[in-house]
Formats: C-alpha cells, sequence, structure tokens
C-alpha cells in the first residue's frame, strides 16, 4: 500500500471555467498528464471556526494568521470510527501552500478540536501545537462552522514526456460543490446550497514551483487567469448574504 503523505509543500493555483470547455481542456491536459492513483473522489470537509467566523475574519481583516483547519473525508458515507484527516492548511507571503494533516476518527478530532483531548492517534506535533493556540487565540471557543461537498477529477503528470522536465504537477477539477452552516456534521448527508453556478468547475494546479511552458501555453490557449479563491471563505460569504467577488491574479 502506497504510504500516506502527512506534509505538503507547494504552489497552488485556481481557476474558474466553464464547463463548456471542459472536456477540450481536459483532453489537451491529457497530452502531459495522467489519471492520479484514484481519479475519482468525493470529498466532504468541515472547517472549524468561532460562531462568528473569527479565524477567518481575521485573515480577511489583513492578520498574518493564514490558517485553516478542516476535517476532511473521501468516503460517500463516513461512519464516527471511520478513517478521517484533520488538516492544517497554511499559505506564506509568496503564496507557498502547506498542508499537515494527521489520520485519526471523527470523533477523536471533535473532542480534540472543540475539547482539548488528545487521543494515541493525534501525534503530529505541527497540528496539535497550532490547534492548541488557535484554542487559547479564541478561547476555546472553536467548533464545526462549515461543512463543504464537492466531486473531484485529479490527474498528475506523466513521468516521462519527451523534451519536458518532470515537475510533480497535479490538477483537480472540483464540481458539484455545495456547501451548509446547519448541521455541520460529516454523518448529515452531503446536501447543501450550491457554491457555484450550474456551469462553473474548479481548477486548482497544484506545483512545487513554476508552471511549465507546456501548462503555460494550455491556459493561454483556453484565455485562463488565476483567481484568488477560496471554498470556504466563498461558502462563508454566501452563507452571510454578502457578495463574493471573483479577483484575477
Amino acid at each position: 500500500m502506497k504510504p500516506i503523505e502527512t506534509t505538503f509543500k507547494r504552489i497552488e493555483t485556481k481557476y474558474v471555467i466553464s464547463k463548456e470547455i471542459l472536456d477540450k481542456l481536459v483532453q489537451d491536459l491529457k497530452k502531459y498528464l495522467v489519471e492520479d492513483d484514484y481519479p475519482i473522489s468525493t470529498i466532504s470537509n468541515i472547517y472549524f471556526d468561532t460562531e462568528d467566523f473569527d479565524i477567518l475574519q481575521d485573515e480577511h481583516l489583513g492578520d498574518k494568521r493564514k490558517e485553516k483547519v478542516r476535517m476532511r473525508t473521501y468516503l460517500s458515507q463516513p461512519k464516527i470510527d471511520s478513517q478521517v484527516f484533520l488538516e492544517i492548511k497554511t499559505k506564506d507571503q509568496e503564496g507557498i501552500g502547506r498542508k499537515y494533516r494527521l489520520l485519526s476518527t471523527p470523533i477523536s478530532i471533535l473532542n480534540f478540536m472543540t475539547k482539548g483531548h488528545l487521543d494515541s492517534s493525534i501525534t503530529d506535533t505541527v497540528v496539535i501545537e497550532t490547534v492548541k493556540k488557535l484554542q487559547r487565540d479564541y478561547k476555546f471557543a472553536v467548533k464545526p462552522r462549515m461543512y463543504i461537498y464537492y466531486d473531484r477529477y485529479s490527474l498528475k503528470e506523466k513521468k516521462s514526456i519527451k523534451g519536458y522536465n518532470y515537475n510533480k504537477i497535479r490538477i483537480t477539477i472540483d464540481q458539484n460543490l455545495v456547501y451548509r452552516d446547519e448541521s455541520v456534521s460529516l454523518f448529515a448527508g452531503n446536501h447543501g446550497a450550491p457554491l457555484l453556478d450550474n456551469n462553473s468547475v474548479i481548477m486548482e494546479i497544484k506545483a512545487p514551483g513554476n508552471k511549465p511552458q507546456w501548462l503555460q501555453d494550455i491556459l493561454e490557449k483556453y484565455g485562463l487567469m488565476e483567481h484568488k479563491f477560496s471554498k470556504y471563505s466563498c461558502a462563508y460569504h454566501k452563507s452571510q448574504g454578502l457578495s463574493y467577488a471573483l479577483v484575477s491574479v
């Protein structure tokens, strides 16, 4: 079995694209990419925050904090003792993202996030210290605050392409995105309000450095512009009746 990665460092860029070009775009990408080991998945996330979304608000107000804490599962019907991830996502001023995660169960993660209780499944020191700091900063008011679900299609770079270096590029395409800020649980189904309009999907490029020329050429061919987009931030704005503007980078 392939070992589970627990630490990631990469540059992530996002694009909101129309379904009308999706098939042709994927065909062009497949000249350089192949389907991932598990190309099709369903992803359910629980984002942790305070009742008033203080962690997210602090980020928007220019605070140096660029952290998101979430519980994630790729299972369509997770149970209380299923194996799920607790993830910490950070981004520095240069746009380099890091993700730290550990594998545990929903009940253990909830006990840790809301009560500070640790068990033998929660051992990653970076995750533990980050969560403890959040708990102190927000007076132990952190709780499950937003549920976000989507279907994902994943591609990875071919290891041998004549004339090109291997860059470890991964591309994911997310669609059918929904969110809810009530019944925020992995066990309440995958229903929710739509995060995007019916004709849009999110494409995300994950790379350790600059995009290779072949990828730049494909992006230019379809006129694709990088966007500043956060699923969680978008869900927050929509849940509060606020507009969420897409900003090109």
